[in-house]
């Protein structure tokens, strides 16, 4: 499970980089950003198809998979939109991810 977790995390960096990560550079071309974005999201690719492996195989199913990744990928693009794109984090998005994190808890719940 922590295998899992740990793939997750860092495929989620990288994806996040490729979707958000010229967004800070408008002078870029968009074919360019395009590429750039492909050769980042690459490696999203070698990390996740393994975490998703390794998860299914220890017991996730599908969903529980795509919900922990979902969770992952909010933590993350937080992270990331304050840091690197300078955006304030505001309540209402805390409030948006308690309400994420509910849906978790139904989706794992037994």
């Amino acid at each position: 499970m922590l295998k899992t977790i740990v793939l997750l995390v860092f495929s989620n960096l990288f994806m996040t980089f490729a979707w958000y990560g010229h967004l800070k550079d408008k002078g870029i071309p968009l074919w360019k950003a395009i590429l750039i974005s492909w050769g980042i999201a690459f490696f999203e690719y070698c990390l996740m198809v393994p975490a998703n492996r390794a998860g299914f195989a220890n017991g996730f199913t599908g969903f529980q998979l795509k919900i922990t990744q979902e969770i992952i990928t909010l933590i993350v693009f937080s992270f990331f939109a304050v840091w690197y794109l300078k955006e304030p984090f505001q309540t209402k998005y805390l409030v948006s991810f308690l309400f994420i994190i509910g849906a978790v808890y139904f989706a794992f719940k037994k």
